[in-house]
């Protein structure tokens, strides 16, 4: 099933919302995770021209590497380990404005200024971590949290990788 997917314009919520449409639409004609997976980062990576956009999966006791979109990545994260460890450790979303300051920060790409990390739940436990990086120091909000959050709601595992 084909899915038209265009570029949005306006406010950052304006665009969220729109997004939010397109998302449901994607997930509904896939019944793969993978694929649901890969196409969504796609979706958001180019709609915001994010630096790096990507999924971590848990692993046993890290974060592997999943779908994303950009630069070549980090592999395996220890739990507690840079925003993405530490995001999974507390089950709960971080917003750094720069990530050059964050305590163990792990730098996978030095052009990295500022991330997002949002936790994706099933049964009150962290499966999954979103993660986005942007070049421009504090560049994520409480916008960008709330509607990432948003997405990660509709993101459901198990995921047959």
């Amino acid at each position: 099933m084909e899915i038209e997917i265009h570029s949005l314009s306006g406010t950052k919520t304006e665009q969220y919302e729109g997004l939010m449409e397109q998302v449901k639409a994607l997930f509904s004609a896939e019944t793969d995770a993978l694929a649901k997976l890969s196409n969504l980062l796609a979706l958001l990576h180019h709609q915001f021209q994010w630096f790096w956009t990507g999924i971590y999966l848990v692993r046993q006791n890290q974060l592997v590497l999943g779908p994303f979109q950009g630069p070549v990545a980090c592999t395996r994260i220890d739990k507690g380990r840079g925003v993405c460890g530490t995001a999974w450790q507390q089950a709960a979303s971080l917003i750094v404005a720069d990530v050059h300051q964050f305590p163990g920060h792990i730098a996978c790409n030095s052009a990295s200024r500022s991330e997002i990390v949002i936790p994706i739940l099933q049964n009150d436990q962290v499966v999954a971590v979103l993660d986005v990086d942007s070049k421009e120091l504090a560049h994520f909000d409480q916008t960008d949290q709330y509607y990432l959050e948003q997405i990660a709601a509709l993101i459901h595992f198990p995921l047959t990788v």
